[in-house]
């Protein structure tokens, strides 16, 4: 099987592409950058530029799935120039996706596009699953709004279409845990606000393999990618403080502050999502890293 990957040299992508070359797919990917190409026999870079509309239209060559993660990272201040460049790096490379795929013959059956559990509206009562139609009104809501309503179009070509919500990414090489940890190592880890928005977060490797088992299964529709069993922030951190013995006793981080620090980015950290896995533990997934423990235990010894 030929997959095409867009976001293949990023966090997620980078896994993903492991796990696909480990089972035999072979990957072609989608690059923005061309010092980034590389041609091997079964790992292969091709241009493109969705600000410019340029595509280099033979990474389509029998391919079957395309796995679309494309997107600038959200954890950066939001400037008014920087949310721009936000919603267009995932509505404009959707686009120019499937404008390349209406006037090119092609094989392509299925896309499964990376989006977000932000579109849930925060909430400390609430357990989101997929049929949920609330759409949070913030910023990140409107992302992943826009970003899914493109991935639907998809459906006009006769292409088979899942949205992955992701969570909160817990990895060895980047991604929020990263963040959380510098901190926490000093010895001035503590939770925002009061502590009790839930995070449902979810192991680098649960991930990925969510992605291999919705192409292999040829599902269709949204699926939650979140571990099932979400903690409070206040346990997240103190969770994380105790895997590498630090101490984890400072008072919280007002929401005050942090708004002064970050902006309008603020929001990622105080937002509450207790979002569902049951929809894909139905469909038969097992979890390697269902519990928080296992999950930092695994990252971070």
């Amino acid at each position: 099987m030929k997959v095409l990957i867009t976001g293949a040299t990023g966090l997620i992508g980078n896994e993903l592409v492991k796990l696909l070359l480990q089972n035999g797919v072979t990957v072609h990917y989608l690059s923005t950058s061309k010092s980034k190409l590389i041609t091997q026999s079964n790992y292969k870079g091709y241009y493109w530029n969705p600000k410019s509309g340029q595509i280099n239209t033979n990474a389509f060559d029998d391919v079957e799935v395309i796995i679309h993660l494309a997107g600038a990272s959200v954890s950066k201040r939001w400037t008014l120039s920087y949310k721009e460049e936000i919603i267009n790096s995932r509505v404009l490379s959707t686009r120019l996706l499937f404008q390349a795929l209406s006037k090119n013959q092609n094989q392509v059956q299925h896309i499964i596009s990376a989006s977000a559990i932000g579109i849930y509206p925060s909430s400390l009562t609430n357990v989101y699953q997929e049929d949920n139609k609330q759409v949070d009104n913030s910023f990140l809501g409107e992302v992943v709004a826009k970003w899914e309503n493109e991935v639907s179009v998809f459906e006009r070509l006769g292409i088979k279409v899942s949205k992955v919500r992701i969570g909160l990414v817990l990895a060895q090489n980047g991604g929020a845990l990263k963040e959380m940890l510098r901190p926490i190592k000093l010895g001035l880890g503590s939770a925002f606000g009061n502590g009790n928005q839930y995070q449902s977060w979810i192991h680098i490797n649960d991930l990925t393999q969510i992605f291999y088992f919705i192409m292999k299964n040829k599902l269709e529709g949204v699926y939650n990618a979140v571990s099932p069993y979400p903690v409070s922030n206040k346990e997240l951190i103190k969770t994380i403080a105790n895997t590498i013995k630090m101490p984890c006793f400072l008072p919280n981080v007002p929401k005050f502050v942090m708004k002064l620090v970050l902006g309008e980015m603020h929001q990622i950290l105080f937002a509450s999502q207790n979002v569902s896995a049951r929809k894909i533990l139905n469909k038969g997934f097992q979890f390697k890293y269902a519990s928080l423990d296992k999950a930092l235990q695994n990252i971070l010894k």
